[in-house]
Parts: structure tokens; C-alpha cells; sequence
């Protein structure tokens, strides 16, 4: 696990034991032990062809979607590009599939960003901006508002931000489905469906202060929320509005803005948009959580701490948000199987060390799409465990660099005239 702390203007990653917050509810996950969250590293091999996908027993047959899947080509030590075609009895789709071997000396997956986390750039941007060689789109996210995305994110080892309230995610439903689950690469080098609550405070003097949002597009009702400078420039006042069922709901009533510096407050105003220095932390609160705050007079001792704790006791280094569609080989329940779109999806095989980014073309005459049922489907088909869904629609992107050449390009076809401009996608790295 780790903590991120922000003291003295510095944020730092330690490891740590998880907070035990004041009014902190009985769903925390318990604290794992820091021996079970040891870094290993992944083992030496050689680069070897990705195995041939077989079906899942009850799959062979006319309920299978996966229909040809082309020869693996490579594209560096590691990872390959396949292309497929579902079956007749699947409405016929085209997609493609980046295969990735994580036992590969040197391949790694990592979060890519348009450099803020209310920022937008377009799948390649991002590839390119941060040498990735291979890259798809990640996240749903708060669109045409923020733009920031609904979960978490860990870049690098460094929690970025955490998952907005359950009904704010803009996502098709995915009964069971909790915001702030999680496709991540851990410190033992293994890929796995994870979940990162969220566990902070704020220690003023008057007492400890539960926090609920790190980087978020919506504060929870009553709530604080932290805002760092990689939140960027987008508006942090509409983060206090909407309910955490209604993003059009109105905005609090009563809202306030606390600056921070180098543990001490610095400045007690109402919410904006202009920048945030470095070394600055910002404490946003609504209804109650603006009570709370504004009880802070400039000048004030304080201590904001948070962290994302990974249920699986394995300490991230990356992470993306996505709603879960595969598990253990089979579909979640109660997936729908009528709405047909183009999608994008990850998938995780061979214990976590081969990881597949897919995409399946829609809204098109020769490819209509697949439903959430017939993705996890495709997902078991191709050799995948575990799997889950990313932001889909006009957003679908997968991308990757030919043998030599120095920029990604797109292989699927994205269902809108341009590229669209996304807040996060997945990057493959050092093959």
C-alpha cells in the first residue's frame, strides 16, 4: 500500500498502514499486512507467440461471438496485433486485439493522460506524448463538464485521484458494479481487477476531518474534497454541484474553498478556476463539509493525508477505471444483451501476466457493435479470465506503432468523424 501525504508543500509516496478516519463505515476493506503487499518481480523469459484462444466449454457452439482471428503479427518483443471478426449469430463486427505479454523482461503497462486530469487528448497524443508503443482508451468520464473521469487513477506508483458516487458515473449499468474498481498493474508486476477506496483526512485544529473525494468531477453530498494540481483547469466550483445521483441537479447552496500550503491554511475563499501552485493543496466542502471548513482561519496548522487502499493488498503502480464483465471465465450477472455499440475492453489471462486490449467496431453497415454480454463473451473467447469494460462509443480507440516507426496509428475505426479526445487510456511501454 501507500500514502500520499501532503506536507510542507511536498507530496511524497510511503508505505503505510491505511488511516483509521473518524465515522469511517463498516464496508472499509480491512488493512491488509505490508508482507503481503512486498513487490515481486516478474519472471525472467523470452518473448514467446501468444498462446491460440479456446473457446470455454458451452461457448463452441452457436452462442460463441468470436467467429476468425487472424494470425498474431508482432509488433515489438512482447506484443502483437490480431484482428477478428464475430460470428453471423453475433450480428457481425470487426475488431481488434493488442495482446501483451507482462513476463516479457521490460514490457509494462502505465496510465496515460492529456497531462491533467480534467484534460482531454486524443488516444495517439497521448501514446505519442509518452513513448507508448501501443495505447487504447480508458475511462468513462464527465463529458462536456470537467471532462474528468469517473474512477480512479494511479500513475506510476502515485495515487492521482479517486471514484466519484455511484450514480455520477456516466457508464452503462453493470449490476454489482462498484466506481471505484479498477484494471491495475501492481507492484508484483501481475494485472488483476482491483478496487481502490478511497481513505483520507484532514487534521486541523479543531479536529479530524473525514475526506470523500480526491480529484473528483462531483464531491459527495456533505462532503470534502481534495483538489491537488494535477486536477488542472477546469472549473472546481461545478464539482459541487448535482446530487450523487443527479449530475443536473442544482448546486449547493452553501460551498467554500480552503487553500493549503506547507501545512498550514493559507487562504479561505469561494470555489474557482485559477490555477493551483505547486506544492498547493486545495479542500473543497458542500452543505455540511462547508460548515465544517469554514470553521479554518488562515494561518491554521492542518495535515491532509489520503490514500487509495487496493483490496487486494498489492500496492498498484498503475490503474484505470472500468466496470467489471468477466470474472474467473464467466460473465457478471445480469449483463444486457440488446444494446449493440462499439466498445473497448481489457482483458486478463494466464494469471495476470498477459493482458489484451480489444476493440470492437460500430455503428457502421459491415460492423454493428456488440453488446456488454456478447464483449465479456468475446473476452473469455480470446483467452481472458478476467475483464472489463472501458469507455466505449466515439471514444473507442486502440492504437499502435508499426516496427520502426516513431508514431502510433490508429487501427480500429471509431465510430465518430474525428478521434475523440479522452481524459486517460492504457499505454504499453518497453517492448
Amino acid at each position: 500500500m501507500w500514502r500520499a501525504f501532503a506536507r510542507s508543500g511536498v507530496l511524497s509516496v510511503t508505505l503505510g498502514l491505511a488511516l483509521s478516519l473518524p465515522g469511517a463505515g463498516p464496508e472499509q476493506p480491512a488493512v491488509p499486512s505490508l508482507a503481503r503487499a512486498e513487490a515481486v518481480a516478474p519472471a525472467a523469459s523470452t518473448s514467446r507467440p501468444p498462446p491460440e484462444p479456446t473457446p470455454p466449454p458451452g461457448t463452441e457452439g452457436s452462442g460463441s461471438v468470436l467467429a476468425e482471428l487472424t494470425p498474431a503479427r508482432s509488433v515489438a518483443p512482447g506484443v502483437s496485433h490480431r484482428e477478428f471478426t464475430t460470428t453471423h449469430a453475433a450480428g457481425q463486427a470487426t475488431g481488434d486485439v493488442v495482446e501483451v505479454d507482462l513476463s516479457v523482461p521490460g514490457v509494462r503497462l502505465g496510465l496515460l493522460t492529456a497531462g491533467a486530469v480534467s484534460a482531454r487528448a486524443s488516444v495517439p497524443a497521448m501514446a505519442d506524448r509518452a513513448g507508448a508503443q501501443a495505447a487504447i482508451n480508458g475511462d468513462y468520464f464527465d463529458l462536456g463538464r470537467s471532462n474528468a473521469p469517473a474512477g480512479p487513477e494511479v500513475q506510476d506508483g502515485r495515487p492521482v485521484k479517486s471514484a466519484v458516487p455511484q450514480g455520477r458515473r456516466a457508464a452503462p449499468a453493470v449490476p454489482g458494479a462498484e466506481t471505484d474498481i479498477v484494471f491495475a498493474v501492481g507492484t508484483d508486476g501481475v494485472a488483476r481487477i482491483d478496487t481502490l477506496p478511497l481513505v483520507a483526512e484532514v487534521q486541523t485544529p479543531g479536529g479530524t476531518l473525514p475526506v470523500q473525494a480526491l480529484n473528483q468531477h462531483a464531491v459527495p453530498v456533505g462532503g470534502i474534497g481534495i483538489v491537488t494540481p494535477e486536477w488542472g483547469g477546469a472549473d472546481r466550483a461545478t464539482t459541487l454541484c448535482g446530487s450523487d445521483t443527479d449530475r443536473n441537479a442544482p448546486c449547493a447552496p452553501d460551498t467554500v474553498e480552503v487553500a493549503t500550503s506547507g501545512g498550514k491554511v493559507t487562504a479561505v475563499r469561494p470555489p474557482g478556476k485559477d490555477g493551483i501552485g505547486p506544492g498547493e493543496t486545495l479542500l473543497l466542502g458542500r452543505e455540511q463539509g462547508a460548515a465544517a471548513l469554514r470553521a479554518l482561519k488562515v494561518g491554521d496548522d492542518v495535515d491532509v493525508r489520503w490514500e487509495l487502499v487496493p483490496r487486494s493488498g498489492v500496492a498498484p503502480r498503475t490503474a484505470v477505471g472500468g466496470s467489471p464483465i468477466l470474472i474467473d471465465g464467466a460473465r457478471t450477472e445480469r449483463l444486457d444483451d440488446t444494446e449493440r455499440a462499439p466498445r473497448s475492453a481489457v482483458g486478463i489471462g494466464d494469471g495476470g501476466r498477459r493482458v489484451q486490449l480489444v476493440t470492437v467496431d460500430g455503428r457502421e453497415s459491415t460492423s454493428v457493435g456488440v453488446t456488454l454480454a456478447q464483449m465479456s463473451d468475446l473476452l473469455a473467447q480470446l483467452g481472458a479470465t478476467d475483464g472489463l469494460n472501458l469507455d466505449g462509443g466515439g471514444s473507442s480507440t486502440l492504437a499502435y506503432a508499426e516496427p520502426g516507426a516513431g508514431k502510433v496509428s490508429v487501427v480500429n475505426n471509431p465510430s465518430d468523424d474525428a478521434t475523440r479526445l479522452v481524459p486517460n487510456g492504457l499505454g504499453v511501454f518497453g517492448g
